[in-house]
């Protein structure tokens, strides 16, 4: 089978579309054919040295994906061939073939097509972690959410509308502003200095946001300090770009609350992640929740993905098509 794996630790450079044996299905796991595996700032991280060091190069990138069960190992129930799954966390997803734990399997939906499934289990599955879990958004509540078109952005902004609350989002350029506008956010903000504060002040009348969602890096970290209410939330996420550094802890303002929201925590039994998954294909077929693919590549292409993603011009979900 054909699959792109990373030969070192380092840029785009390192990635090679490969021929690498088929995979077999042990006990307790799947073999299934990929029809679309997702991009994700992970896969970036990885190939950057910021996990998976204990695993030998050359490996296989990607966790993310959807295809069909072409046949099951030993022990397996509840999981057919024949039958389409999806996955969020599989690692060597960036390939023809995957051999999974079919714990680790979503069946999906009739309703649902491949792409929609590939593109909602990470990005999906964190949105929904942080407006229900981490923060469970209450009617009127104002969320503050950076990177408001990209694949969380867009996701998180619709599930906070879902539950009532009001959305100010924070885009890079201009032309975001309109795919943010029809997810839901009520007010966009372009802003590429880390100055969002002041203008997101003026909209909630000087209170500040109940909960600010941040992967952006330590770049816009005071700033979203700033745009808090008193007992606000900070919700902090995205490890590719980095955290804020050492904190004081008595430093922190306006009694705010802050944490590292990772989606894990939302999908820790498989009973929850078939759960979740439900839930977010519910909201899709039911045309509550909206996809935007960002960009479709051929598998081998995943550089050009990466490049694209690291941009950040891009806005919605990114697809491998092996």
């Amino acid at each position: 089978m054909k699959a792109v794996v990373m030969n070192g630790i380092g840029g785009r450079e390192m990635l090679e579309h490969v021929e690498r044996p088929n995979p077999v299905a042990g006990p307790g796991q799947a073999l299934v054919e990929i029809g679309f595996a997702g991009v994700n700032f992970m896969d970036i991280g990885v190939r950057q040295g910021m996990a998976w060091t204990e695993m030998p190069n050359p490996k296989i990138l990607g966790v993310e994906g959807v295809g069909r069960v072409l046949a099951v190992g030993e022990g397996v129930e509840g999981i057919e061939p024949g039958q389409r799954v999806a996955w969020v966390y599989a690692p060597g997803s960036y390939a023809e073939r995957i051999a999974i734990a079919a714990d680790a399997l979503v069946p999906v939906p009739d309703a649902i097509d491949d792409r929609a499934a590939a593109s909602v289990m990470m990005q999906g599955l964190t949105a929904s972690h942080f407006a229900t879990d981490f923060y469970p958004v209450q009617p009127g509540d104002v969320a503050f959410i950076h990177a408001a078109a990209g694949g969380v952005g867009l996701l998180l902004t619709q599930i906070v509308k879902l539950r009532g609350g009001h959305v100010i989002g924070r885009v890079s350029s201009a032309d975001k502003v309109a795919a943010a506008k029809e997810a839901g956010a009520d007010h966009v903000i372009v802003d590429t200095e880390g100055r969002f504060a002041e203008e997101a002040l003026r909209l909630t009348n000087g209170e500040g946001v109940h909960i600010v969602y941040d992967g952006s890096g330590p770049k816009t970290f005071q700033g979203s300090l700033d745009v808090l209410r008193r007992s606000g939330t900070f919700c902090w996420y995205g490890p590719v770009l980095g955290g804020p550094g050492p904190l004081d802890i008595m430093s922190l303002p306006k009694s705010i609350k802050i944490g590292y929201a990772t989606f894990f925590d939302h999908i820790h039994r498989p009973e929850l992640l078939r759960a979740r998954s439900a839930q977010l294909f519910d909201w899709i077929a039911d045309g509550k929740l909206k996809i935007r693919i960002g960009g479709e590549y051929p598998l081998a292409d995943a550089a050009k993905a990466h490049a694209d993603m690291e941009s950040r011009k891009t806005s919605g979900k990114l697809l491998l098509v092996p």
